[in-house]
């Protein structure tokens, strides 16, 4: 009998270290993918263009249609510094915000992943290598565009600072920093589309949000397809 019991002890202590060596070989593998989070350094964005502002608000127009042609690096970082850029002490940014809170967050879908744009430092995270566009809307612009930028927004983080008038500071903000958006496109001889629908269950799967965001704002941005 005592044999038997030791020759039990011996195989459950062997079956348990093996499932804890699976299970740590797993972590092993998957923690160093986690934690390399590739950040990639944007090119310093444009002060100075050829473009007026009067010239891009007149020449703005919804573009529901793209080439393949992918954008530049520089184009993408003038766009993202044109929503959410550092453009004073303080981190003061490109587009107002109520008592400099700034609840938002911008996320980019391209074909090579997920991104979000860090204001600090000027650069993007990626977020995961998933091409997610064609899950965050039905709409073909959402779907065929190079790049599509989310404005996702923190209400709690708001709501903490302006209670009930959290939703109206944060709605009021996507606005400023679409509007950004647009126009900057159009003096980058790109076209956009502000888009709306969409499931919020669904972006907010595609891009691995948490709780507390909500998508706000899809604009598709690329080459005007002509013809």
């Amino acid at each position: 009998m005592k044999t038997r019991t030791l020759l039990l002890s011996v195989l459950s202590l062997t079956l348990l270290g093996t499932v804890v060596g699976v299970g740590c070989a797993q972590v092993a593998t998957e923690q160093p993918e986690a934690a390399q989070a590739a950040e990639v350094s944007l090119p310093a964005p444009s002060l100075t263009g050829k473009v007026s502002v009067e010239e891009t608000l007149a020449k703005r127009r919804s573009v529901r249609s793209f080439t393949a042609q992918d954008l530049t690096l520089q184009q993408i970082g003038q766009l993202a510094w044109a929503a959410q850029g550092i453009t004073g002490s303080g981190g003061r940014r490109t587009a107002p915000s109520a008592m400099a809170l700034y609840p938002l967050q911008l996320y980019l879908a391209q074909r090579d992943g997920v991104f979000r744009y860090l204001p600090e430092g000027h650069k993007l995270v990626k977020v995961s290598g998933r091409d997610v566009r064609a899950a965050l809307s039905t709409q073909a612009s959402v779907q065929g565009a190079p790049l599509d930028f989310v404005i996702v927004g923190d209400f709690a983080k708001a709501r903490a600072r302006f209670g009930e008038r959290a939703e109206r500071f944060v709605s009021l903000e996507a606005g400023h920093v679409a509007q950004n958006i647009h126009l900057q496109a159009v003096a980058l001889g790109l076209g956009s589309v502000p888009v709306g629908g969409y499931k919020d269950e669904d972006v907010t799967q595609a891009l691995g949000l948490a709780a507390q965001e909500t998508p706000l704002y899809i604009i598709p941005v690329g080459h005007p397809k002509t013809g």
